[in-house]
């Protein structure tokens, strides 16, 4: 009488089909979750970037229309205007952590008293996006996000 070999863990872990959706679920699932963070991120940082522009673009229509002599203008509104949506700087920041006056450069910084056509204000940010702790992880440098804007001075 025959006898049948017991078959070895591993032979039988080759040859059942059970083991296949374990290991296909072990191959997909951290593909899918590294897409899905990664989509993720890739959209927070065009939503940052959007925030960016504009705040960029409010500080400085703000600030090409300010004329010294006729209201009182302050670098202290725009950078409002840009940061937090309002002259006043009160409620939430637009970005999360984009409040340094350094990350918000506004050219000439005193407004011309009479309006030229050759008068051209410039506001340029710049935001250091970090990110989530998972992509802190996999990238160690920050992602600069940078943008200008440029008006032409009309005064008030």
């Amino acid at each position: 009488m025959l006898r049948k070999q017991p078959r070895s863990l591993l032979s039988r872990f080759f040859q059942d089909t059970d083991a296949a959706v374990l290991l296909e679920t072990l191959v997909a699932v951290p593909v899918i979750t590294i897409l899905a963070v990664g989509t993720l991120e890739f959209g927070n940082i065009f939503w940052q970037r959007q925030q960016v522009q504009i705040a960029t673009r409010d500080a400085a229509r703000y600030w090409s229309r300010c004329r010294p002599d006729f209201s009182s203008c302050s670098l202290t509104i725009a950078r409002n205007l840009a940061f937090y949506g309002n002259p006043e700087g009160t409620g939430g920041l637009r970005v999360p952590g984009w409040n340094n006056p350094a990350n918000l450069v506004i050219e000439p910084a005193v407004p011309p008293s009479v309006a030229s056509p050759t008068d051209i204000v410039r506001v340029s940010a710049t935001l250091d996006y970090l990110g989530s702790p998972m992509i802190r992880i996999a990238i160690q440098n920050a992602v600069t996000v940078t943008y200008a804007h440029e008006e032409r001075y009309i005064g008030w």
